[in-house]
């Protein structure tokens, strides 16, 4: 299905305004997948807040032209299927973890802050935690010595205060025989 001027147009400025959005650009080839789990990747995709669409390269090039995504242009050929995604990670992701389970997606390329990202490139990025469980380890980081203090805190409490508890039993225990 060819598209007219007016819908190409349509196309690239809705890719552009994507594209102006994201972070994250990820680029893999579907040939070979059926409508059935291209349909998972893109359920999988919208739940994990990632743009993912089937694009003409001509007008993938001209949506990312003069972005940071410029840089991936080059990889732009064959049947590929573009992940964009405001979260850093998130396209990377979804895509790896979709080509684990399915050898038929084959990751291609992507970019990332300006740079040019190749197979392996992506999958260490999509290797890397959520900004969710990367804030969650800083928590925990920044509760550790809290806790720590906090336990060491009670157990010299508990200790000095069971102490406390034998010391009067003790001085009852002795009173007793010196009244008999």
């Amino acid at each position: 299905m060819s598209l007219n001027r007016n819908e190409k147009e349509a196309v690239v400025t809705d890719v552009s305004a994507q594209v102006a959005r994201s972070q994250t650009l990820a680029l893999a080839e579907y040939r070979g997948l059926t409508v059935e789990h291209m349909n998972k990747l893109r359920v999988d995709a919208r739940a994990k807040g990632v743009y993912l669409h089937v694009l003409k390269n001509s007008l993938a090039r001209r949506a990312v032209a003069g972005t940071p995504f410029e840089c991936a242009a080059e990889a732009m050929s064959g049947p590929l299927i573009y992940g964009f995604s405001q979260d850093a990670v998130a396209a990377a992701k979804v895509i790896a973890d979709f080509a684990k389970g399915n050898d038929k997606l084959i990751i291609k390329a992507g970019a990332y802050a300006g740079k040019a990202l190749d197979a392996n490139g992506v999958k260490a990025l999509a290797a890397i935690p959520s900004k969710e469980v990367l804030l969650a380890q800083l928590l925990g980081l920044m509760q550790s010595p809290i806790s720590r203090l906090a336990r060491v805190v009670a157990a010299i409490a508990e200790k000095k205060g069971g102490g406390a508890e034998e010391a009067p039993a003790a001085a009852e225990a002795e009173a007793a025989p010196a009244a008999a």
